[in-house]
């Protein structure tokens, strides 16, 4: 049985009010400073800030629906009974850059019904911009319809990519397609945070987008964002894509099978 629009809505205010709440802790943190902490590798780090943003999201989260399952970046997965709504919460996205005191990053929070993606909220605090996907209703941008670009060439189109943390031992680093992308595509960026490069896809700020080792809390928001914006999102051979895989392309639509082409060719 789909959910209903009254549950739909209070899922929606919930997830808005968390990432806020979220976001707003980020923006004190900053201000105030913070410690930093490694997980395993150099470069993959946590902060006080990631953690005090989890604790509130989740509490907040709890206040209103406390049956549901909650994944989320520090705790994993709640030991909890299964239930079909599951929400999967990035607390802070782009920690690398926090920590840095580069100002891009952001919340994302993501809502599954029966393993379907049906409710994407990114935040982010240094600009105030709230992305919204709902399943069926569109993607909006602090409450204003947002569309995918239209470029239909990757020569005129503005793409993003990420590295995963172990690029400087891993084979499969995305160093390569990097190469190829660069020397076809109007321009590169690469920003440190997948949920904000997933965001602007869905605006149209960016063409097109595909990164490698992402996990479920990274793309969970972004995922239906793109999706009801019009953007396309598979694996890198065109399949559909799962937030628990190892593989993502997202685009336009209309760059779609010109990046799959260059993938695939490359990683062969």
């Amino acid at each position: 049985m789909p959910l209903s629009i009254t549950e739909i809505q209070e899922l929606t205010q919930t997830a808005i009010q968390a990432a806020r709440l979220g976001g707003a802790i980020l923006q004190d943190y900053a201000q105030k400073g913070f410690k930093v902490h490694s997980k395993g590798e150099s470069i993959n780090l946590v902060t006080e800030a990631d953690l005090q943003s989890e604790k509130a999201i989740i509490q907040s989260v709890r206040k209103v629906f406390p049956e549901h399952q909650i994944l989320s970046e520090e705790q994993g997965l709640q030991d909890i009974p299964q239930h079909s709504i599951k929400w999967i919460i990035d607390p802070l996205d782009g920690t690398v850059n926090f920590a840095h005191g580069f100002p891009l990053y952001n919340v994302s929070i993501g809502v599954e019904y029966e393993g379907t993606c049906v409710i994407g909220v990114i935040y982010d605090p240094t600009r105030d911009e709230l992305f919204l996907g709902q399943q069926g209703r569109g993607a909006t941008l602090n409450g204003t319809p947002i569309h995918v670009s239209s470029k239909p060439k990757i020569a005129e189109a503005l793409l993003v990519t990420g590295f995963a943390y172990d690029i400087h031992t891993a084979t499969d680093n995305n160093l390569k397609e990097f190469c190829a992308f660069t020397v076809r595509a109007g321009g590169m960026r690469r920003t440190g945070t997948a949920a904000i490069d997933l965001a602007y896809i869905a605006c149209g700020r960016l063409d097109g987008f595909w990164e490698l080792q992402l996990k479920p809390w990274d793309t969970a928001a972004g995922k239906i964002i793109v999706e009801e914006a019009g953007g396309k999102i598979t694996d890198y051979a065109g399949e559909p894509y799962s937030i628990y895989g190892t593989t993502l392309l997202a685009s336009n639509g209309l760059i779609h099978n010109d990046m799959i082409e260059i993938l695939q060719t490359t990683r062969r």
